[in-house]
């Protein structure tokens, strides 16, 4: 059996990994080929829907594959978007509750495209009896979900599994769910493979929770944490959103993930997960989905060699140009920072906020961004600081309403910037916040960020070596 070759060095595995690279995430894609349809637990906030194609969510997906049709869409995709990377499966249900479809898939993969990253998020429940098989399809990296430590706290979250071909519910399935989660991460890094946990950050069930979670997956040598929100809501048909369990909000998220972040150790934070459909194409936040339906496959003719040749060579280019950008603008690592700065003065980095959708572009309305792209900018260049999770507040598509509470909270979440940038933005939020000290600049829509933040740089410090306006002043109407 031929299996993809994996790079020995953490660098080489994450480089081109949208999930576990913030790097990588702004070049490559990712697929996730919905073949396994069939779950072995029951999570109170998931509804699997397979035929749905407008909810963006984990659990959706507009069609089930069978591996067949999986390995074609798979070599279909790659040939259009050759910067795809990356191929995972990680739903509607859980791959390893879907063992022969999963494995049938990768082994027709790893043979016709052998280029391509293979990785698997699951529920840990099957794990441990799985592990071996994922090492060999040379499966580098694995997601599991972990929400907790505590049956109790389990029992609240999952309803039921199904274990051992019976079904178990309450405090005892939560037992035997986090015990298999916990082997199974504990023989995962064992083995070498990369391991990012996810956790659903759920307001008075397991938020004071998480942190313990935290230093208990950082012990055992995880490779990520990624806290997500929860996502409730009533037209989901979740257990939570039909009971009115609130969703958190993006201060909570943030500063737990802080929290998380501040107690060190070797395992990252997560802070650019979109919370993807289980059939995602593209690069993250931008889901093209729409464009490979099996209907579309089936009449796409395949040069499968001639695609990973191609893969190759654009990936090259890809990594030319970051290694360039990197010797131009000498950026840091791509760390998120808890500490708050004060308005930017003579002397030092400019903080400015984008709003961008890309992640290459100034290119998002104000009021439909969902985080915010907090730099430090300076005569060296400029380095990317943090992203900030936001609750979106707008859903007109030109102009922002009025300054409702969502709106007072991004506001508050720029408020040790200078200057916003984004590609449109409102009277009322424009107001507000300049009464916050804080200069919107849509001036630049469209150009790629780092010409943007350059040149708005310039301009500012060109002002104050002008007429000097007060610090926090700068570039204010």
């Amino acid at each position: 059996m031929e299996t993809t070759s994996q790079p020995t060095s953490t660098g080489a595995r994450i480089a081109l990994h949208p999930c576990y690279s913030e790097q990588a995430h702004r070049h490559f894609a990712r697929l996730h080929l919905a073949v396994a349809p069939s779950c072995n637990i029951q999570c109170h906030y998931c509804n699997r829907k397979y035929d749905c194609s407008n909810e963006s969510r984990p659990g959706v997906v507009s069609e089930v594959l069978n591996p067949e049709q999986a390995v074609q869409k798979a070599l279909a995709v790659g040939a259009a978007i050759p910067h795809l990377a990356v191929v995972g499966v990680a739903g509607p249900g859980d791959p390893l509750a879907n063992p022969e479809r999963l494995f049938a898939t990768f082994r027709a993969l790893a043979a016709k495209a052998p280029d391509l990253t293979l990785c698997v998020s699951t529920n840990g429940l099957a794990l441990p009896e799985q592990v071996d098989e994922l090492v060999k399809y040379r499966i580098g990296h694995v997601t599991i979900t972990i929400n907790c430590l505590d049956p109790d706290i389990g029992a609240r979250i999952y309803p039921w599994i199904f274990w051992n071909h019976r079904r178990i519910r309450g405090r005892k399935a939560a037992e035997i769910l986090i015990a298999q989660q916990q082997q199974g991460l504990a023989m995962l890094v064992e083995r070498g493979i990369l391991v990012k946990v996810n956790s659903v950050l759920i307001p008075g069930v397991n938020d004071e929770h998480l942190r313990e979670v935290h230093r208990a997956v950082t012990a055992k040598g995880a490779f990520l944490h990624n806290i997500m929100p929860l996502i409730a809501r009533p037209e989901h048909g979740t257990y939570f959103g039909l009971t009115g369990q609130p969703e958190p909000s993006a201060e909570q998220l943030r500063t737990l993930q802080t929290a998380c972040a501040d107690e060190g150790g070797a395992t990252g934070m997560m802070n650019h997960c979109q919370q993807c459909r289980a059939d995602a194409v593209g690069l993250i936040g931008q889901d093209r989905g729409a464009e490979f339906s099996m209907e579309k496959v089936a009449a796409t003719t395949v040069d499968w060699q001639a695609a990973v040749a191609k893969r190759t060579a654009v990936r090259a280019a890809i990594e030319r140009r970051i290694a360039l950008h990197s010797q131009l603008h000498h950026p840091t690592p791509l760390a998120p920072s808890s500490a708050q700065r004060p308005r930017a003065a003579r002397g030092e980095p400019l903080r400015i906020a984008v709003a961008s959708n890309d992640g290459r572009t100034v290119d998002a309305h104000f009021g439909h961004a969902r985080e915010f792209l907090v730099f430090d900018v300076s005569p060296m260049g400029a380095r990317l600081a943090e992203r900030r999770a936001l609750d979106r507040y707008c859903s007109g598509p030109v102009t922002c309403g009025d300054a409702a509470p969502a709106l007072t909270g991004a506001v508050a979440a720029l408020h040790d910037c200078t200057i916003l940038l984004c590609a449109r933005i409102g009277f009322e939020p424009w107001r507000a916040l300049e009464d916050a000290a804080i200069s919107p600049n849509s001036e630049r829509a469209g150009e790629p960020i780092i010409d943007a933040l350059l040149a708005v740089y310039a301009e500012w410090r060109d002002r104050l070596q002008g007429a000097a306006p007060p610090a926090g002043d700068a570039l204010c109407a």
